[in-house]
Formats: C-alpha cells, structure tokens, sequence
C-alpha cells in the first residue's frame, strides 16, 4: 500500500458518564443536551444517542450547565442561528460557547470576567428578547450574580456580556435559582433561591439590575434542592400570574402562586373557595404593582429527597396576541429511583401524579435531576452512577412512556482500554469500578445512518477500583484479565448470552461461530452478595425450576435479584446493562504485595504479565502467569519502583517493561515444553530523566518507543538480541507523555504510525520509519519520524490520555483506513477513524 504520509481523522465514538452533581445536565431549544464529564462539556444528541463532542476549556470539574435558550424558550428561538451556553466549574469559573447552527460549529466565546471565590452550584438563564438574555450564577462562596448577553448579530460576532448585579446572600450559600419576567409588562424581573437556610428567599429588579429583597417564603423544612418558575398563565385573555414550583430534601415539592393584585384571576379565587384554596402569604411589590403570593399545592408522593422539578416547556398558543400556552405539568426527579409528572385534575384542579417511571431499576441507586425535551414527548434523568434514562411518550391517544436508547460511559477516571481478539469490540476499565464493552451496533442494510457504537455489556461490576486491563490474544472463547486497587487478578470469561449478543451487534460477522458456541456451558453471572465476585449461571441451572436448591424462604445476604442473562437483539439500555450482562470470574490469581498496576498479554495468548504499585525490589516484580492452568510460572525481577506498563513484541520473543525508577528493561522469553517458561534479562537502561509512563513497539520487528513525564519519546532498537541502541528522539512534546500505541501502515518501507498521548489530553500522530541494511542491521540513521497529524483539540481528550490502542483489524492490507481507541482521566473512551490519504 503506498502511502504519502497525509492522515485524516473523523470521531468514531465518544463514551462519557455524567458527573454526579445536581442542575449539571441542560436541555436545549436546539434539541441537544450539554453536561459535565469530568471537566469536558459534553454534548450529547437524543435522536441519535450519541455523544457529538467534548468542549475543553474548564480545569476543574464541571458542575452545571444552561443553554440560551433552554427548552423552555424554544418558542423565542425560532430564528436563531446562534445558540449559547454556560457551563461553570468546582472553581468558579463559568464559560460561554456559541453553537452555530448553519454548520454545528463549536466556539469558544469568553470566560465570564470576575469568576466566584468558589464552585458555580447553579446558573438559571431566561431569554428577554429574541436576542437578549439575562442569566444568573450562585456559588458556595455565598453570592449571586446576575448578568446580561446579547447575541451577536451575524454568525463569528462579539457577544455583549454585561454584569448587572452582585448580590451577598450570607454564609448559607444558595443552591437553587429561577427567574422569570413578572406578568403585567411591569418590566420587572423576579429571581427566586433557594439553599441551606429551608427558605425560598424572593428578589425583584428592572432588566438593567437593581436587584432588592422583595420576601421569603417558608413552609419546606430541609435544604431547597430546586425552583422553577413558570412563564406568565393567562387567564381571561391576560397575562396575570406565575406559579413557582420549588423542591426540597424534606420529600415534599410545593407550588406557589403569585397573582397580580386588583387582577381579575385574583378576585375570582377570593369568591370560589375549593379544596384547592390557598392561604395568603407574603406580597412581593414591583415598582407600582405588587402580587400576592400564597401556596397553591402540595405535593407528596416520593419516598426520598426530591432533586429536581421542572415546568413542561410551553406549546406555541393558537390563540390570538398570546405567544405560548404554560402548559400545567411537572416532572420532579427523586432519590428514590423515579420520575413523576404532575397534572391538576380537570374537575377538582387537584394536583396529582400522573405518569411514574423508573421505579423497576434497582440500579440507578436514585436520580440527580429530570428535564424535558422543548416539545414536551421525552424526560430525561441522569442518576448516580453517572447513567442517563430517557422516556419518550409513544401513545397516541393515552399517555405510554417507553426507554429510549442513551449514550453512556464511565464516571470516573479510565485506566485501560484494550481491542477484543479480532477488533470487534473494546473494553476499557475505570474508576468508577466497572469494566464496559463498547462496540458498532451494525445497521441493518438499507437502513440510513452508519453504524452507530454504543455500550453493549458491562462484564464487571465490582468493589474495587480497577487499575488495568488485558484480553487474552489467541483461539476459543473471549477472555479478560483485570486488576484493580487490590492484590488479586481476576479471570472473566464471556458467557453464551455476550458471544449471542455481539453476533447481533456485528450483524452475525462474529468471529466467534455457532460450533464455537456449543462448548459454552455458562450462559451468565451473577452478583455476589458483598459485590466482589461475580458467579456463573450455567445452561442447565436455568431450565430447572426455582427454589429447587433447598433454601426456600431462608432470608440470608444472597437474596439479592437474580441477573436475567438475555441475548440482546438491539442496543440495551442501562437497567439491561448493570444487571444482565455480566461475566462470570473463572480465576484469581494470588502473588503481588499491592495493589496491582498493569497487565500484557502476549499475542500467542499463552503467558499473562502483571506488576503492581512498588516502593522496592522485590515488590516491583513482574509475575508470568501460564494461559490455562494459570499458574505463576516466572518472577522477573529488575525495577525498584512500580512498572507503569509493559508490552510483549509482536513475535513474543521479549518482553518490555517501563518504571517510575525512569529505567526500561526487556527480557527474552522462550516457552519450553507445556507449561515451562525461560526468561532471561537482555538488559536494563535508563532512558529517560522523569518517569516513563508508556512504550510500545513496532510491529515490524524489534524496535520499540518509551514515552515519558520529561515530554520526550525515544526510539530505540534491539541489536543482536543483546543491546539496546537509541536510534532517534522526537521534538519535545507540549505536555508528558502519557501514552504510546504504534501500528504498521507500510511493511516493504518498515512505516509505522505512532499514536503519542499526553497529559493536557491531545493526540498527534507521528509517521515512524526504521532504515535497515540488506542484512537486516540498523542503517545510519536508523530512523526518521515526521509529524503526521495533530488532531483537533474538540475531538481530543481534555485531560492526561491513560492509554491509546490501535485496533487489531483483520481487515485486507490495503485498508486505507484503521481505528484508534484512547481513555482518559475526562472519563471519556473514544474511537477514532484514521484514514490514509
């Protein structure tokens, strides 16, 4: 294949878990949804399922974002081009974007001048014009700012940012917000909070600021956790009243109303006295008007905190000189595990609950917060476990709320992401101690879109923090090996339900056939009680029947649900994945001191290598497990710190390692007999002046690549099989380097493409030629590298790559195209399209 060194790069996929704050998801008029992963605001599409892009800008954690407009304007935003949004962080920091929406261009626009001493806990904006928003921002450190945007005029335009108000609310900080426009065209603003103090304090101001303490509502008797205010409810043809919603720990989410005073809709309630007749509160003075406020509802149905609580955006109003209808509904989002939507009865105007969802997933230990979509169909949660759960109503004359497809990810930092056996799938490990396996879902043919990746199982769940992964390279079933903060390696083997599913996914191309299947007894697992081991659900256990095992009515720990193990015909949602698609664990292996560290196998898939967190000699060990029997078979010694990574050559004649102790060490291996291995240290060198993170070597022959904290990569070469020469350095890089993964493009020129990571999350790839003389020795120089590709920093990590993995395509050689996975501490896995020109 020739090749001329010009390399494009297209997103493949973008897997992410949303950070577990509360008001840190957005719905927006454009029909998207913004959150935080980690310190990357991510933007997510619901009609496709996929995550678009990562926005980089933010140091620290992302807590909340807002869009302008929301999807409770989206009937201002008809002729937007444009579409804003704010996102701030655990240190204070807010940031605007602009969304074009002629070419769905990203722009970083400004950071919001004189940031919060302390993390942004919520932003809350309102449109007051088609082109004109005013939002407000609280924070821990006790303030609320207010501020106004103009849109720019044309697309690429300044945005006019202005501060309007700083308001000291004391030393319980608010972590609630909600304004509105005060009916009446008073020209009046109302701001209400919400936070530690169990009281809804109200604050009214003229669109140019001038914000003053109008009252406080009392009636919750814990933290205020959310408030939305409605847009203006019309009676009679005018627009005369809002009703603010508020929710709060206490369980209980109340509405009040506040109706202009000497209005028709006023005098009508005084006359009527019902069940839903209210009790006079506080009234809030606006310039010449004032409005009483009063309670109106309520409402009592969740069994824990209540997080979050929304109004349903407003329809467009058929009616003449009114804009848009407020429709009467709520959806509030609970700890307990459900959503709720809220409507008055028609004859009574009792407000009652009306649709539940979620209540069956015993996995999402509880939600953070709920959203509509602007035109009312679909809810969104996201919950604890980083997850996302949409509902969309598919009824046509009654309400029926079904799952819908969401994307998903980790929550936590990604350690390790490796490719399956023949490339179909990739499975990366976490923090958030769970392994996930992503993979392309194959459209069936003459359906449009390409094929769309999505999370397929999730084989373990577990106690622990999981540091490395490998998969066990060579023939018969998928099998994995993972280490966690822990002195064990565990052995998962993928069960009957997996091997159905992922012929499904790959649209029966699976390498794995149906003969193969037939020696698969297991067909899934399940959770111990203690979550720390995962045990197998054989074939013919599912066809006895229950409580045959004797331990009927006994209620000891095991009464946890049992898993379903299915066969998946179509993407899974998150109640199939975290229960359903398990592994069972067929091996520990016990022998490391500490908490394990790395993992490699070798291609032949017969000898697994482990190391583990070191502060000497004998502890930073590298142990060689024999494939099968899985017995310890070598203890090679040669590090005093912990090895970082360590990678068999493509020929398993040796192994490589790399340590903090800054050093690399290569070992030959030879296998004798069946289960004896000879191993002997070729050599140890120091190679770099800080910690060696990563290496890799090229699948051509026996050169290899060290990457380092001291932002270098170094090339170097085995000769004779007894030294090792350094043939070449690359430039020094912007940041350490994190992660190395060097694949083959070119095997008559020895052309390789290495894929170097670093730690402020962007990705280059470097075209890497080895010269060798006919007979096969190094030439002089011995190497030249050129700079391929830097890719685009919207497509890139926003923090330290942990690991980068070429997939192992089966594919014919002349592919002009391969597949490239990365991890990173942003809790993100991506895939990307590499295409050679």
């Amino acid at each position: 294949m020739s090749y001329d060194g010009r390399v494009e790069v297209e997103r493949a996929f973008i897997g992410a878990g949303c950070n577990r704050v509360v008001n840190n998801v957005s719905w927006g008029a454009c029909d998207l949804v913004a959150f935080g992963a980690q310190n990357a605001v991510a933007i997510f599409c619901p009609k496709t399922a996929q995550i678009l892009t990562t926005l980089p800008g933010h140091k620290a954690s992302v807590n909340c974002t807002q869009w302008l407009p929301n999807s409770k304007f989206a009937f201002k935003a008809q002729q937007l081009e444009q579409h804003l949004l704010l996102s701030g962080d655990a240190d204070g920091v807010i940031i605007l974007w602009e969304l074009s929406l002629a070419d769905k261009k990203w722009r970083y626009v400004l950071q919001v001048p004189q940031p919060h001493e302390k993390g942004v806990t919520c932003i809350n904006g309102i449109m007051v014009s088609q082109t004109d928003a005013i939002f407000a921002s609280t924070s821990s450190d006790g303030t609320v700012c207010l501020w106004e945007v103009v849109f720019p005029s044309i697309s690429g335009g300044d945005c006019k940012l202005s501060c309007l108000e700083s308001l000291y609310v004391g030393s319980k900080p608010m972590v609630a917000l909600s304004l509105a426009e005060l009916p009446g065209n008073t020209g009046y603003l109302v701001l209400a909070m919400g936070g530690l103090d169990n009281k809804i304090h109200l604050y009214c101001g003229e669109r140019t600021g001038k914000f003053v303490r109008a009252c406080e509502l009392k009636g919750h008797t814990d933290w205020l956790r959310s408030l939305d205010l409605s847009l203006p409810i019309w009676t009679n043809g005018e627009a005369n009243s809002l009703l603010l919603v508020s929710s709060s720990q206490d369980r209980s989410i109340r509405i009040w109303k506040m109706a202009l005073r000497n209005s028709p809709a006023n005098s009508i309630r005084k006359e009527k006295i019902s069940l839903a007749s209210y009790i006079d509160g506080p009234v809030l003075v606006a310039g010449s008007s004032s409005y009483q406020i009063s309670l109106e509802s309520l409402l009592i149905g969740h069994d824990d905190w209540v997080y979050s609580v929304e109004w349903q955006p407003p329809t467009n109003s058929s009616i003449e000189g009114i804009a848009c209808y407020q429709p009467q509904s709520i959806l509030s989002a609970s700890m307990d595990k459900t959503m709720m939507i809220w409507q008055p009865e028609k004859n009574t105007g009792i407000w009652v609950n009306v649709v539940t969802v979620g209540e069956l997933s015993h996995c999402a230990l509880g939600f953070y917060g709920g959203h509509w979509s602007p035109n009312g169909d679909s809810i969104l949660a996201h919950g604890y476990g980083g997850s996302f759960h949409l509902w969309r109503n598919v009824g046509v004359d009654f309400d029926h709320w079904k799952p819908q497809k969401v994307p998903s990810g980790h929550f936590a930092v990604v350690t390790d992401i490796v490719w399956a056996k023949s490339g179909e799938y990739v499975l990366s490990v976490s923090h958030d101690q769970t392994t996930r396996i992503s993979a392309p879902w194959v459209k069936e043919p003459g359906l449009e879109n390409a094929d769309s990746w999505c999370e397929i199982a999730r084989p373990q769940v577990h106690g622990h923090d999981i540091n490395c992964v490998t998969i066990i390279k060579g023939k018969g079933n998928d099998r994995f090996v993972s280490g966690a903060e822990e002195k064990v390696a565990r052995v998962f083997e993928a069960p009957l339900s997996f091997l159905k599913t992922l012929n499904h996914a790959s649209s029966q191309m699976s390498s794995f056939t149906e003969d193969m299947q037939v020696d698969v007894q297991i067909l899934g697992a399940n959770m111990s009680a203690l979550g720390l081991s995962q045990k197998p659900i054989y074939l013919q256990a599912v066809h006895e029947t229950p409580g045959s095992n004797g331990n009927e009515g006994l209620d000891t720990l095991e009464t946890i649900p049992d898993a379903v193990p299915v066969e998946l015909t179509e993407p899974p949602i998150e109640e199939q994945l975290a229960w359903h698609t398990l592994w069972p664990e067929s091996h520990k292996l016990y022998g490391h001191g500490n908490e394990l560290f790395s993992l490699c196998c070798n291609h032949e898939g017969k000898l697994v290598a482990s190391s583990c967190k070191a502060q000497s000699t004998s502890v930073a060990e590298i142990w060689l497990w024999q494939v099968g029997s899985w017995k310890a078979v070598g203890r090679l010694q040669s590090h005093s710190l912990t090895v970082t990574q360590m990678e068999f050559s493509h020929d398993d004649k040796f192994l490589l390692a790399v340590s903090r102790d800054r050093h690399f060490s290569v070992f030959s291996i030879e296998q004798t007999g069946i289960d004896g291995v000879c191993y002997q240290l070729v050599t140890r060198q120091e190679a770099h002046k800080r910690i060696i993170w990563s290496c890799s070597w090229n699948p051509f022959g026996h050169e290899f690549a060290t990457g380092s904290r001291d932002k270098t990569v170094k090339i170097w070469a085995i000769e004779k099989g007894s030294s090792v020469k350094q043939l070449m350095i690359l430039p020094q890089f912007s940041s350490s380097v994190m992660a190395l993964s060097w694949t083959g493009i070119d095997l008559q020129r020895n052309d390789g493409l290495l894929a170097v990571g670093m730690e402020n999350g962007l990705i280059e790839l470097w075209n890497v030629s080895v010269r060798r003389n006919e007979d096969g020795s190094i030439a002089v120089p011995g190497a030249t590298a050129a700079l391929s590709l830097r890719l685009d920093p919207l497509t890139c990590h926003v923090s330290a790559v942990n690991r980068l993995a070429w997939r192992n395509s089966e594919k014919k050689q002349d592919s002009r195209s391969m597949q490239l996975a990365s991890c990173g501490a942003d809790h993100c896995v991506r895939v990307f399209e590499v295409n050679f020109a």
